[in-house]
């Protein structure tokens, strides 16, 4: 096991053999390290955490501190973390509350820039980018493949739907729709499905085509939310697509970009 001899590390930690602990970092009593996962330099870990192999955290990243919601009161609480992310500097990822199930949960193969900050209660799927200066509230559900652009905001309780793209500096305060492109440089605004991102992870073309005009429909169409989905789900092909959009609008509770 690679140590530093440097760093502080309780002895009731969990670490893998295959596991790096580099200089001047502090690793807690209640975490828990998997194979071949490395802790570059001054990561700070603490909390009750779980971190799964392969995972590379950079210099002054913080995991599994208390959250900043003046409602937590020391309730135990986790912090789950998958494999294959890659945590960038000084991003700060608060454990779990009462409030929100008291796990904070982030999956796999994602990348979280530097200054990013993940608050209490937030999931995050699978293969999701989190650009520099990204900052989510409490309760933030994030789905996979989903690209989050530099310093932007994602208001507490909202969710992002998978393959979604938010353009960099926007302000979220309500659902983002799955497959799309939503920026707000003065106002939410849908300009189409993710067509970029979506030929790249294999979508066909006709999936491609029916999730622009299902967006067409439900944008420029001047209909409301409920003739919208009508019109949408007589007029376009009900594929896997479609049929998650529709059931996206359906659950959305704070309503959505568009």
């Amino acid at each position: 096991m690679a140590i530093h001899p440097t760093a502080i590390v309780d002895s009731r930690t969990r670490i893998a053999e295959s596991a790096e602990i580099g200089p001047y970092c502090v690793v807690g009593a209640q975490v828990e390290i998997g194979p071949r996962t490395r802790l570059m330099a001054h990561v700070y870990l603490e909390g009750v955490t779980a971190i799964g192999e392969d995972n590379i955290f950079y210099p002054y990243a913080t995991v599994g501190i208390a959250s900043q919601d003046q409602k937590y009161k020391g309730e135990p609480s986790e912090t789950r973390i998958g494999n294959r992310n890659q945590i960038r500097e000084f991003v700060t990822i608060h454990r779990g509350t009462q409030g929100g199930g008291l796990i904070t949960e982030i999956g796999d193969d994602n990348l979280v820039m530097a200054y990013a900050h993940i608050a209490h209660d937030v999931r995050i799927g699978n293969h999701a980018i989190l650009s520099n200066g990204v900052t989510f509230g409490g309760h933030v559900t994030v789905g996979d493949w989903a690209v989050i652009g530099a310093f932007s905001g994602v208001h507490q309780f909202c969710r992002v739907g998978r393959h979604a793209m938010i353009g960099g500096y926007s302000v979220i305060t309500q659902d983002v729709l799955p497959f799309a492109l939503t920026v707000t440089p003065r106002e939410p605004k849908v300009f189409g499905p993710n067509k970029t991102g979506l030929e790249r992870r294999g979508f066909d073309a006709a999936s491609i085509a029916n999730l622009h005009k299902a967006f067409r429909i439900l944008t420029k169409s001047g209909l409301n939310t409920t003739q919208a989905v009508d019109r949408i789900s007589n007029e376009v092909e009900l594929g896997p697509e479609i049929a998650e959009l529709l059931a996206f609008i359906a659950s959305s509770e704070r309503g959505f970009v568009k």
